[in-house]
């Protein structure tokens, strides 16, 4: 009798473990996808964009694409506009100065990879590159910002 209620506990215990192993893998979600991770950054950057810092801006937009360009497009009064475009891949580094109210966030490429057009009616367009994108940024936590680089890291690796 004693050998059967041994028996009965281990078969318990060893049923408890299963249903708390499958109870757990489903608390949690698989890693997030590119689509995912798209979507998170064109929103942080959306979010986090400073346009008080340049007072003649008219508006702004950025575009994050699925094969990992980012695109900035700044619009000022009368008819010109900025723009930015690189591949993530390209991408060397991320610094970030500044405290979490206020800051730059300055994206570094391996070369001359940031492509800058300038459109301008009076002047003509001009055409440039560089390897720094300098972001004014405000409430940049801690947090957001490596969630921020995570992203970046993410489609840095999917191009190789």
């Amino acid at each position: 009798m004693f050998k059967s209620d041994l028996c009965g506990t281990r078969k318990n215990i060893l049923l408890v473990a299963m249903l708390l192993a499958v109870i757990i893998s489903y608390c949690f979600k698989p890693g997030a996808n590119a689509e995912d991770w798209q979507l998170w950054t064109y929103k942080c950057l959306m979010q986090s964009y400073d346009a008080s810092t340049d007072a003649k801006l008219k508006k702004f937009e950025f575009t994050v694409t699925a094969d990992a360009f980012i695109r900035l497009r700044k619009i000022y009064p009368k008819e010109k506009e900025e723009f930015y475009s690189f591949n993530l891949h390209n991408l060397k580094d991320m610094d970030y100065s500044g405290n979490t109210a206020r800051g730059i966030l300055e994206l570094k490429t391996k070369a001359d990879d940031i492509i800058c057009q300038t459109k301008n009616d009076r002047k003509g367009d001009v055409d440039s590159m560089t390897t720094v994108l300098n972001i004014p940024v405000r409430n940049m936590e801690p947090e957001r910002l490596d969630s921020l680089r995570e992203a970046f890291d993410y489609f840095k690796a999917k191009g190789l």
